[in-house]
């Protein structure tokens, strides 16, 4: 399949099933439905169906389906600028002890009976903080090394990991324990338009900057010295990338929880299909994670009488496809 077509494939994809996803669900709308209330918000129109089925679609279905498509082309964005930073084809969005500390954050904010915006912005602040103390740990004088950033990202995700265990240990079993586990699977269930104000500018802001450097990522993959020999201030632009991917992640994780397998797989699959250039792929990485998430959350929302956590359904889908694309590949990434 030539470029221009899977470009365009890419971005008729996610529009689809955006559609798609309004009027599925286990509460069936017909689609005739949605898109005549969908014209009514463009057009005034008298209105020819129950006020019921005008609240499912926009005020439940199409916040969570729009806050689906953001958080997982935010997080496939991010693990592709974070494989092509650290030129390694394992390194997913958690890489510097983000998810562990907007975790534990919010495992405190559900211990202290918190809100839902309270606990968003709780863990979206511990986030932030968890990698700016493993920046803080990776220094060397005046530099930030590769190594010293992942060795001070395992020990600050084992610190935040470890005070996250003692939370759930002190957690009254019979509310706030199950509410702390079931956030940590991941669920988009509590979607709305607050959530999705929320989450929407650190997450365009990040995906922003990182496609604004997309082409400098193609040097710094190519290692420090050679990008400095060539002019690139790679000090300067592995900060950016880490500010731009922790936003991203950060938000991500306080409003869904911890969905994994997202910032790992999809850039792989963006290299399948436009190949390994930044400029190509960082824009690809976007449609077909904001794609893949949302499909992921019809299937987490439709296919029983309880919700799947979407933790779930991404690493069941994930880890086999992981697999194939190892066999397939031999190791061979770029």
């Amino acid at each position: 399949m030539s470029k221009p077509r899977n470009f365009a494939l890419m971005l008729i994809l996610p529009l689809g099933l955006l559609y798609v996803s309004l009027f599925v669900g286990r509460f069936p709308v017909a689609p005739q439905q949605v898109a005549h209330i969908l014209y009514a918000q463009l057009v005034p129109t008298a209105p020819d169906w129950p006020r019921s089925i005008e609240t499912i679609v926009l005020q439940i279905r199409l916040p969570r389906a729009l806050l689906a498509m953001l958080v997982g082309a935010g997080l496939s964005i991010s693990g592709a600028a974070y494989q092509g930073m650290f030129r390694n084809p394992l390194v997913s969005t958690d890489i510097l002890g983000v998810t562990a500390a907007s975790g534990f954050g919010a495992a405190v904010a559900l211990l202290l009976s918190f809100g839902a915006v309270k606990l968003q912005l709780v863990a979206f602040a511990f986030g932030l903080a968890g990698v700016a103390l493993t920046y803080a740990l990776a220094r060397v004088y005046r530099t930030t090394p590769v190594l010293m950033l992942v060795l001070s990202g395992v020990v600050v995700a084992a610190f935040f990991s470890a005070l996250l265990s003692g939370a759930k240990y002190l957690a009254d079993p019979e509310s706030k324990l199950p509410a702390i586990t079931y956030w940590l699977l991941g669920s988009l269930n509590s979607a709305s338009m607050r959530s999705l104000a929320m989450a929407a500018p650190p997450i365009i802001v990040g995906s922003a900057g990182l496609l604004l450097a997309r082409w400098k990522l193609n040097i710094l993959a190519m290692g420090d010295e050679e990008a400095r020999a060539l002019g690139v201030r790679t000090e300067w632009l592995k900060g950016m990338v880490i500010v731009c991917t922790t936003l991203i992640t950060a938000a991500a994780v306080s409003v869904c929880g911890i969905v994994g397998w997202v910032g790992l797989v999809i850039p792989h699959v963006g290299r399948m299909l436009v190949g390994p250039d930044h400029r190509h792929l960082l824009p690809a990485t976007l449609s077909i994670g904001a794609t893949y998430l949302l499909f992921i959350d019809d299937i987490a929302r439709s296919v029983s009488a309880t919700e799947i956590p979407l933790g779930i359904l991404t690493a069941v889908v994930g880890a086999p496809f992981f697999a194939y694309l190892l066999r397939r590949t031999g190791g061979t990434w770029y």
